[in-house]
This record gives C-alpha cells, structure tokens and sequence, in this order.
C-alpha cells in the first residue's frame, strides 16, 4: 500500500525561518518570563537510617514567603518569587524564574512528622523528617545452638 503525502513548502519555509531567526527574537521586551508562571524548584531527597532530607534550592525568596505543611503523610512546601520590575532598566534577558510554587512529597507512615524541623541559609532549604524510634533500624543478636546447648565461642 502506499501512502501519498502533500507538502506544504510555505509551512516548511516557516519551520526554516523560525529556527534561523528565533535565537534573535528571545528577549523578553514585554517580560512575558516574569509574569508569575509556575515554576518548580528543584530538590534532593536523602534517606539516612534516622531520617529523611530534602532540600530545595529556591533562592531570592524570604523565608516569610515560604509555607510548609505536613498532612496525611504529605509534605508540601509552596513560596512566590516575586519579580520586582524597575521602570529605568531594560531588560534584555530574564531566564529566572518567578511566581509561585508548589512541591508535595508523600513520605512512609514511619516518619514522625511532629518532629519535621526546616532550616533555610544561602537559598537552600533543608527539610529534616526523623523516623520513628519503631522504624529504626535494630542491630539482632545472633544464638548459637547446637542440639539444645549453646555454644560458646
């Protein structure tokens, strides 16, 4: 069977154009970027053996912006970058992110989420969720029996 396929040369002269020209027509004259898009800030999640670590990276944001709540097994951490525009610049480039944002994890039922503690320096945010005591890891104690009798070694 075969297949008959129309073209269009002036929508393929369009796609030539668009990508010769676009890496000269990216400035952001109107700051489209910077108009409270949603963003999210990215994050490392570690699990020690008594706790679990997350932190994001989410700099230019005080720490009065930032909301952390933990509910039903759910961590969620929201904030807003906000884009403070000055009349007597121009802006050529805006690659930063601004906005709002929300991030939510579901942690395991071991964690003790009474506990959560949060610390914020240099535009990383730490999250520190311990394990409960029960959750922790246990060192056994290995018995030794041969025919009812222990040995000792």
């Amino acid at each position: 069977m075969t297949f008959l396929t129309r073209s269009n040369p002036f929508e393929d002269l369009r796609r030539v154009e668009a990508r010769l020209f676009e890496p000269f027509f990216r400035f952001p004259f109107f700051a489209e970027e910077a108009r409270g898009t949603a963003w999210n800030p990215p994050v490392d999640v570690v699990e020690e053996q008594e706790k679990l670590i997350l932190k994001m990276e989410i700099p230019g944001i005080d720490e009065k912006d930032l909301r952390i709540t933990f509910e039903d097994g759910l961590l969620s951490v929201s904030g807003e970058r906000q884009f403070e525009r000055k009349e007597d610049r121009n802006y050529h480039r805006i690659e930063r992110a601004y906005g709002s944002f929300t991030r939510s994890f579901s942690l395991p039922r071991t964690v003790d989420g009474a506990q959560i503690v949060a610390n914020y320096r240099n535009g990383v945010l730490e999250i520190e969720v311990p394990k409960r005591e029960e959750a922790k890891p246990k060192q056994i104690a290995i018995n030794v029996n041969a025919g009812g009798k222990q040995i000792n070694e």
